[in-house]
Protein backbone atom coordinates (compact mmCIF):
# COMPACT_ATOMS: atom_id res chain seq x y z
CA UNK A 1 0.00 0.00 0.00
CA UNK A 2 1.19 3.51 -0.84
CA UNK A 3 1.79 5.52 2.34
CA UNK A 4 1.09 9.26 2.58
CA UNK A 5 2.52 10.52 5.87
CA UNK A 6 1.51 14.05 6.84
CA UNK A 7 2.76 14.02 10.43
CA UNK A 8 6.03 15.84 9.74
CA UNK A 9 8.64 16.63 7.10
CA UNK A 10 11.06 14.45 9.10
CA UNK A 11 9.48 11.23 7.77
CA UNK A 12 11.01 11.46 4.28
CA UNK A 13 13.01 8.58 2.85
CA UNK A 14 16.29 9.04 0.93
CA UNK A 15 15.81 8.99 -2.83
CA UNK A 16 17.70 6.60 -5.07
CA UNK A 17 20.02 9.40 -6.16
CA UNK A 18 20.76 10.29 -2.55
CA UNK A 19 21.47 6.67 -1.63
CA UNK A 20 23.84 6.35 -4.59
CA UNK A 21 25.68 9.49 -3.48
CA UNK A 22 26.02 8.01 0.00
CA UNK A 23 27.43 4.76 -1.37
CA UNK A 24 30.02 6.66 -3.44
CA UNK A 25 31.14 8.94 -0.61
CA UNK A 26 34.82 9.29 0.18
CA UNK A 27 35.27 8.92 3.92
CA UNK A 28 37.81 9.33 6.70
CA UNK A 29 37.79 9.78 10.47
CA UNK A 30 35.83 12.96 11.12
CA UNK A 31 36.93 13.22 14.77
CA UNK A 32 40.47 13.44 13.41
CA UNK A 33 39.24 16.02 10.90
CA UNK A 34 40.00 13.65 8.04
CA UNK A 35 36.63 12.97 6.40
CA UNK A 36 36.69 14.82 3.05
CA UNK A 37 32.94 14.63 2.50
CA UNK A 38 32.12 16.04 5.94
CA UNK A 39 34.60 18.85 5.35
CA UNK A 40 33.07 19.57 1.94
CA UNK A 41 29.59 19.80 3.48
CA UNK A 42 30.79 22.07 6.29
CA UNK A 43 32.64 24.34 3.87
CA UNK A 44 29.66 24.46 1.50
CA UNK A 45 27.19 25.55 4.18
CA UNK A 46 29.64 27.98 5.77
CA UNK A 47 30.03 29.58 2.35
CA UNK A 48 26.29 29.63 1.62
CA UNK A 49 25.55 31.22 5.00
CA UNK A 50 28.37 33.75 4.72
CA UNK A 51 30.03 32.46 7.89
CA UNK A 52 33.62 31.50 8.53
CA UNK A 53 33.22 27.89 9.64
CA UNK A 54 30.76 25.07 10.32
CA UNK A 55 30.51 21.75 12.16
CA UNK A 56 28.44 18.71 11.24
CA UNK A 57 26.28 17.15 13.96
CA UNK A 58 23.96 14.13 13.93
CA UNK A 59 20.79 16.02 14.93
CA UNK A 60 19.25 19.46 15.00
CA UNK A 61 18.81 19.18 18.75
CA UNK A 62 22.55 18.73 19.11
CA UNK A 63 23.55 21.46 16.65
CA UNK A 64 21.29 23.96 18.46
CA UNK A 65 22.72 22.85 21.80
CA UNK A 66 26.27 23.22 20.48
CA UNK A 67 25.44 26.79 19.53
CA UNK A 68 23.97 27.63 22.93
CA UNK A 69 26.86 26.00 24.81
CA UNK A 70 29.45 27.75 22.65
CA UNK A 71 27.83 31.15 23.24
CA UNK A 72 26.97 30.83 26.93
CA UNK A 73 28.53 29.66 30.19
CA UNK A 74 27.15 28.59 33.56
CA UNK A 75 24.82 31.22 34.92
CA UNK A 76 24.25 32.89 31.56
CA UNK A 77 20.81 33.34 30.03
CA UNK A 78 19.31 33.06 26.58
CA UNK A 79 16.14 34.89 25.56
CA UNK A 80 13.88 32.68 23.47
CA UNK A 81 10.32 32.12 22.27
CA UNK A 82 7.90 30.42 24.65
CA UNK A 83 7.18 27.63 22.14
CA UNK A 84 10.59 27.64 20.41
CA UNK A 85 12.31 24.32 19.79
CA UNK A 86 15.43 25.28 21.74
CA UNK A 87 13.27 25.93 24.80
CA UNK A 88 10.25 23.64 24.56
CA UNK A 89 11.11 20.71 22.30
CA UNK A 90 14.76 19.80 22.89
CA UNK A 91 14.68 18.29 26.36
CA UNK A 92 15.85 21.36 28.24
CA UNK A 93 19.42 20.53 27.24
CA UNK A 94 20.77 24.05 27.66
CA UNK A 95 19.64 24.13 31.29
CA UNK A 96 20.41 20.49 32.11
CA UNK A 97 23.81 20.24 30.45
CA UNK A 98 24.99 23.84 30.29
CA UNK A 99 23.41 25.47 33.36
CA UNK A 100 22.10 28.11 30.94
CA UNK A 101 18.89 29.78 32.07
CA UNK A 102 16.15 30.29 29.48
CA UNK A 103 14.08 33.47 29.52
CA UNK A 104 11.04 32.63 27.40
CA UNK A 105 8.82 35.29 25.83
CA UNK A 106 5.62 34.89 23.82
CA UNK A 107 6.03 34.91 20.06
CA UNK A 108 4.25 37.62 18.12
CA UNK A 109 1.66 36.62 15.53
CA UNK A 110 4.31 36.59 12.77
CA UNK A 111 6.69 34.34 14.72
CA UNK A 112 9.05 37.13 15.80
CA UNK A 113 10.01 38.24 19.29
CA UNK A 114 9.09 41.88 19.94
CA UNK A 115 12.47 43.55 20.46
CA UNK A 116 10.94 46.03 22.92
CA UNK A 117 9.89 43.08 25.06
CA UNK A 118 13.31 41.48 24.60
CA UNK A 119 14.90 44.72 25.79
CA UNK A 120 12.75 44.72 28.92
CA UNK A 121 13.72 41.09 29.60
CA UNK A 122 17.48 41.80 29.53
CA UNK A 123 18.75 41.58 33.11
CA UNK A 124 20.74 44.34 34.81
CA UNK A 125 24.45 43.67 35.34
CA UNK A 126 23.92 42.70 38.96
CA UNK A 127 24.83 39.76 41.20
CA UNK A 128 21.13 39.02 41.67
CA UNK A 129 20.59 38.04 38.03
CA UNK A 130 21.74 35.62 35.40
CA UNK A 131 23.78 37.29 32.67
CA UNK A 132 21.64 37.96 29.59
CA UNK A 133 23.97 36.65 26.90
CA UNK A 134 22.11 35.39 23.85
CA UNK A 135 19.03 36.08 21.74
CA UNK A 136 17.71 32.93 20.10
CA UNK A 137 15.20 33.09 17.22
CA UNK A 138 13.66 30.47 14.95
CA UNK A 139 12.98 30.65 11.20
CA UNK A 140 10.60 29.18 10.18
CA UNK A 141 8.54 28.77 13.34
CA UNK A 142 5.23 26.99 12.93
CA UNK A 143 5.97 27.39 9.25
CA UNK A 144 6.00 31.20 9.58
CA UNK A 145 8.77 33.09 7.78
CA UNK A 146 10.34 35.90 9.80
CA UNK A 147 10.19 39.20 7.86
CA UNK A 148 13.51 40.26 6.35
CA UNK A 149 13.13 43.80 7.66
CA UNK A 150 12.80 42.39 11.18
CA UNK A 151 15.84 40.15 10.73
CA UNK A 152 17.90 43.11 9.54
CA UNK A 153 17.18 44.90 12.82
CA UNK A 154 18.74 42.09 14.90
CA UNK A 155 22.48 42.93 14.53
CA UNK A 156 22.22 46.52 15.72
CA UNK A 157 19.84 45.59 18.53
CA UNK A 158 22.22 42.89 19.78
CA UNK A 159 25.27 45.18 19.54
CA UNK A 160 23.52 47.89 21.53
CA UNK A 161 22.52 45.41 24.23
CA UNK A 162 25.67 43.23 24.39
CA UNK A 163 23.88 40.12 23.17
CA UNK A 164 25.03 37.43 20.79
CA UNK A 165 22.45 35.96 18.41
CA UNK A 166 21.62 32.42 17.32
CA UNK A 167 19.11 31.30 14.70
CA UNK A 168 17.48 27.91 14.88
CA UNK A 169 17.23 27.53 11.13
CA UNK A 170 15.97 23.96 11.07
CA UNK A 171 13.74 24.99 8.14
CA UNK A 172 15.67 28.09 7.08
CA UNK A 173 15.73 26.96 3.45
CA UNK A 174 11.93 26.96 3.49
CA UNK A 175 12.17 30.57 4.65
CA UNK A 176 14.71 31.45 1.95
CA UNK A 177 12.67 29.85 -0.83
CA UNK A 178 9.43 31.48 0.37
CA UNK A 179 11.18 34.88 0.54
CA UNK A 180 12.97 34.31 -2.78
CA UNK A 181 16.35 35.19 -1.25
CA UNK A 182 19.67 33.39 -0.81
CA UNK A 183 20.50 31.82 2.54
CA UNK A 184 23.05 34.50 3.44
CA UNK A 185 20.41 37.26 3.25
CA UNK A 186 18.91 35.61 6.36
CA UNK A 187 21.99 34.23 8.10
CA UNK A 188 24.11 37.41 7.86
CA UNK A 189 21.96 38.85 10.66
CA UNK A 190 23.12 36.27 13.23
CA UNK A 191 26.29 35.15 14.97
CA UNK A 192 25.40 31.48 14.53
CA UNK A 193 22.96 29.38 12.55
CA UNK A 194 21.79 25.78 12.90
CA UNK A 195 20.57 24.13 9.68
CA UNK A 196 18.72 20.79 9.72
CA UNK A 197 19.21 18.56 6.69
CA UNK A 198 16.70 15.86 7.64
CA UNK A 199 13.47 17.85 7.31
CA UNK A 200 12.44 19.36 3.99
CA UNK A 201 15.84 18.64 2.45
CA UNK A 202 15.17 14.93 2.86
CA UNK A 203 18.36 13.44 4.32
CA UNK A 204 18.17 10.55 6.81
CA UNK A 205 20.01 12.53 9.50
CA UNK A 206 22.33 15.45 10.10
CA UNK A 207 22.47 19.15 10.95
CA UNK A 208 25.16 21.79 10.59
CA UNK A 209 26.06 24.66 12.93
CA UNK A 210 27.64 27.67 11.22
CA UNK A 211 29.48 30.55 12.89
CA UNK A 212 32.87 32.16 13.48
CA UNK A 213 36.09 30.15 13.64
CA UNK A 214 36.30 30.59 17.41
CA UNK A 215 32.66 29.65 17.99
CA UNK A 216 32.92 26.49 15.87
CA UNK A 217 36.16 25.50 17.61
CA UNK A 218 34.30 25.68 20.94
CA UNK A 219 31.31 23.84 19.45
CA UNK A 220 33.55 20.98 18.30
CA UNK A 221 34.72 20.49 21.88
CA UNK A 222 31.11 20.28 23.04
CA UNK A 223 30.21 17.96 20.15
CA UNK A 224 32.85 15.48 21.29
CA UNK A 225 31.66 15.73 24.91
CA UNK A 226 28.04 15.13 23.89
CA UNK A 227 28.86 12.04 21.83
CA UNK A 228 28.37 13.69 18.46
CA UNK A 229 31.87 12.97 17.19
CA UNK A 230 31.22 10.41 14.45
CA UNK A 231 33.90 8.57 12.52
CA UNK A 232 33.32 7.85 8.79
CA UNK A 233 30.46 10.32 8.78
CA UNK A 234 30.96 11.18 5.12
CA UNK A 235 28.43 8.46 4.30
CA UNK A 236 25.66 10.64 5.74
CA UNK A 237 27.30 13.99 4.92
CA UNK A 238 27.09 12.95 1.26
CA UNK A 239 23.32 12.93 1.61
CA UNK A 240 23.53 16.55 2.76
CA UNK A 241 25.58 17.57 -0.27
CA UNK A 242 23.09 15.79 -2.56
CA UNK A 243 20.24 17.63 -0.83
CA UNK A 244 21.90 21.02 -1.32
CA UNK A 245 22.28 20.27 -5.02
CA UNK A 246 18.81 18.84 -5.62
CA UNK A 247 16.29 19.56 -2.87
CA UNK A 248 16.32 23.29 -2.13
CA UNK A 249 14.37 24.83 -5.00
CA UNK A 250 11.80 22.02 -4.90
CA UNK A 251 10.74 23.18 -1.40
CA UNK A 252 8.45 25.56 -3.30
CA UNK A 253 6.45 22.48 -4.37
CA UNK A 254 5.83 21.64 -0.71
CA UNK A 255 4.55 25.17 -0.10
CA UNK A 256 2.18 24.91 -3.08
CA UNK A 257 0.92 21.51 -1.92
CA UNK A 258 0.31 22.83 1.60
CA UNK A 259 -1.74 25.70 0.15
CA UNK A 260 -3.72 23.25 -2.00
CA UNK A 261 -4.42 20.99 0.96
CA UNK A 262 -5.45 23.96 3.09
CA UNK A 263 -7.79 25.33 0.41
CA UNK A 264 -9.52 21.98 -0.06
CA UNK A 265 -9.85 21.17 3.65
CA UNK A 266 -11.29 24.62 4.41
CA UNK A 267 -14.29 23.71 2.24
CA UNK A 268 -15.19 20.61 4.26
CA UNK A 269 -17.85 20.92 6.95
CA UNK A 270 -16.45 19.96 10.34
CA UNK A 271 -12.89 21.08 9.53
CA UNK A 272 -11.61 24.53 10.41
CA UNK A 273 -8.47 25.84 8.73
CA UNK A 274 -6.57 27.84 11.35
CA UNK A 275 -3.40 28.71 9.41
CA UNK A 276 -1.17 27.68 6.53
CA UNK A 277 2.48 28.75 6.40
CA UNK A 278 5.12 27.44 3.95
CA UNK A 279 4.84 23.62 4.22
CA UNK A 280 2.68 23.47 7.34
CA UNK A 281 -1.02 23.83 7.97
CA UNK A 282 -2.99 23.79 11.18
CA UNK A 283 -6.58 22.58 11.36
CA UNK A 284 -9.25 21.79 13.92
CA UNK A 285 -11.66 18.87 13.50
CA UNK A 286 -15.04 19.48 15.13
CA UNK A 287 -15.56 15.90 16.28
CA UNK A 288 -14.46 12.32 15.64
CA UNK A 289 -10.79 12.99 14.93
CA UNK A 290 -9.69 9.62 16.36
CA UNK A 291 -12.14 7.85 14.06
CA UNK A 292 -11.05 9.96 11.09
CA UNK A 293 -7.41 9.18 11.73
CA UNK A 294 -8.10 5.44 12.01
CA UNK A 295 -10.15 5.44 8.81
CA UNK A 296 -7.41 7.24 6.89
CA UNK A 297 -4.75 4.95 8.35
CA UNK A 298 -6.57 1.97 6.84
CA UNK A 299 -6.03 3.63 3.46
CA UNK A 300 -2.34 4.37 4.00
CA UNK A 301 -2.75 8.00 5.09
CA UNK A 302 -1.06 8.88 8.39
CA UNK A 303 -2.08 11.89 10.48
CA UNK A 304 -0.81 12.98 13.93
CA UNK A 305 -2.04 10.82 16.80
CA UNK A 306 -3.97 13.61 18.47
CA UNK A 307 -4.59 17.34 18.52
CA UNK A 308 -2.60 19.47 20.94
CA UNK A 309 -4.14 21.05 24.04
CA UNK A 310 -5.49 23.91 21.95
CA UNK A 311 -7.19 21.45 19.62
CA UNK A 312 -4.77 22.10 16.75
CA UNK A 313 -3.64 19.39 14.36
CA UNK A 314 -0.46 20.13 12.40
CA UNK A 315 -0.04 18.66 8.93
CA UNK A 316 3.18 18.95 6.93
CA UNK A 317 3.90 18.51 3.24
CA UNK A 318 7.30 17.31 2.04
CA UNK A 319 9.15 15.68 -0.85
CA UNK A 320 7.33 12.37 -0.36
CA UNK A 321 3.90 14.04 -0.73
CA UNK A 322 2.93 14.88 -4.31
CA UNK A 323 0.12 16.96 -5.80
CA UNK A 324 -1.84 13.78 -6.52
CA UNK A 325 -1.24 12.57 -2.96
CA UNK A 326 -2.87 15.75 -1.65
CA UNK A 327 -5.93 15.11 -3.81
CA UNK A 328 -6.14 11.52 -2.53
CA UNK A 329 -6.04 12.77 1.06
CA UNK A 330 -8.78 15.32 0.39
CA UNK A 331 -10.98 12.71 -1.29
CA UNK A 332 -10.54 10.29 1.62
CA UNK A 333 -11.37 12.96 4.21
CA UNK A 334 -14.46 14.10 2.28
CA UNK A 335 -15.65 10.51 2.05
CA UNK A 336 -15.28 10.02 5.80
CA UNK A 337 -16.86 13.36 6.77
CA UNK A 338 -19.92 12.59 4.65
Amino acid sequence: MQVIDLRSDTVTKPSRGMLEAMMRAQVGDDVFGEDPTVKALEERLADMSGMAAAVFAPTGTQSNLLGLLAHCGRGDEYIVGQSAHTYMWEGGGAAVLGSIQPQPLDFEADGSLDLNKVYLAIKPDDVHHARSKLLCLENTTGGKVLPLEYLQSIPSFCRENNLASHLDGARVFNAAVASNVSLDKISRNFDSLSICLSKGLGTPLGSVLCGSQDLIKEARKWRKMLGGGMRQAGIVAAAGLYALDNNIERLADDHVNAQLLATELAQIDGIELVAVNTNMLFIKVAHGYAELRESLFQHGIILPKAANKAGLIRLATHLDVSHSDVLLVVTAIKRFMR
